[in-house]
């Protein structure tokens, strides 16, 4: 932590309710003396409506972050608290920041925040499914076979996967995820979290989409993918050793014992010839 006084101070702001905006992020954003937004107009119009006066304000989104970091050091060195907010949520969350708060840890100053609402835990938490362990997709890349690959990952993933969508890609994106995981796969489709039109339509991938098929989506969509069954995820490394260690233990040859795992799971043979020469 630097010695100079300075900070910035990532906010996390609300994704739709005003009332979500916590009085310590409230005090920050009164006595900050800079914030760091990616649009000056919908940070001013947030000030405004929780009754916020005027803050200095300069744009650090997506294209222009990094190209801040040095007016931002330079402040937080001179001892001033900048703070940091995204459009909605928490900055770095899917949004622009990291590269500022990279900047300002690299610069060995003080960096602190004050969480706030996600569309992540707000979408979990209403999905129904079980989200002990989970990850974090974001938005698919839009084609190709970097796509087809991110939903062949999320098809095998045996934790919650949660995915942001476009109202205009919602439908093709779900068709998608039936097509990778199978119609039976749960699913929970969120929209407009915390907002006037709140929604949540759960049930199965085929289920949801024959929802969703009788009117146009509208608003911003976090998607709830629940985890592959076990039996329906490609094993783990760790899941690979011990069933040759089994089939080894039972007396089986080596070469018997890859054959018997690759008849098993449907893995390459390959893959698990070679664990198993990696275990002698």
């Amino acid at each position: 932590m630097s010695s100079v006084g300075g900070r910035l101070v990532v906010v996390g702001t609300p994704i739709g309710n005003l009332g979500d905006l916590s009085p310590r992020a409230r005090d920050v954003l009164e006595t900050a003396d800079l914030i760091a937004c990616e649009d000056t107009r919908r940070t001013g119009r947030l000030l405004q409506l929780v009754g916020i006066a005027k803050r200095p304000l300069i744009v650090a989104n997506e294209h222009t972050e990094l190209a801040r970091a040095p007016s931002v050091i330079e402040h937080i060195q001179q001892g001033r608290t900048v703070a940091l907010v995204s459009d909605a949520g928490m900055p770095t969350i899917s949004d622009p920041g990291y590269r500022l708060v990279s900047a300002v840890i690299a610069a060995g100053l003080d960096v602190q925040v004050v969480p706030g609402p996600t569309a992540i835990s707000a979408a979990l938490a209403v999905s129904g499914l079980a989200t002990n362990r989970f990850v974090f997709e974001g938005f698919l890349p839009r084609r190709g076979q970097e796509r087809a690959a991110r939903l062949a990952e999320v098809a095998k993933e045996r934790r919650a996967t949660v995915i942001y969508e476009s109202p205009g890609r919602l439908l093709a994106t779900l068709d998608d995820l039936t097509v990778a995981c199978g119609a039976e796969r749960r699913v929970s489709v969120a929209r407009e979290l915390t907002k006037l039109h709140e929604e949540v339509v759960g049930g199965t991938l085929a289920e949801v989409l024959s929802k969703l098929h009788e009117r146009a989506p509208r608003g911003e969509y976090a998607i709830v993918v629940d985890g592959a069954a076990v039996a329906d995820a490609e094993p783990t490394d760790d899941e690979i050793r011990s069933m040759l260690t089994g089939a080894l233990s039972a007396g089986d040859s080596k070469r018997d014992a890859v054959a018997a795992v690759v008849e098993a799971t449907g893995l390459p043979k390959r893959k698990v010839y070679e664990i198993a020469i990696a275990m002698a």
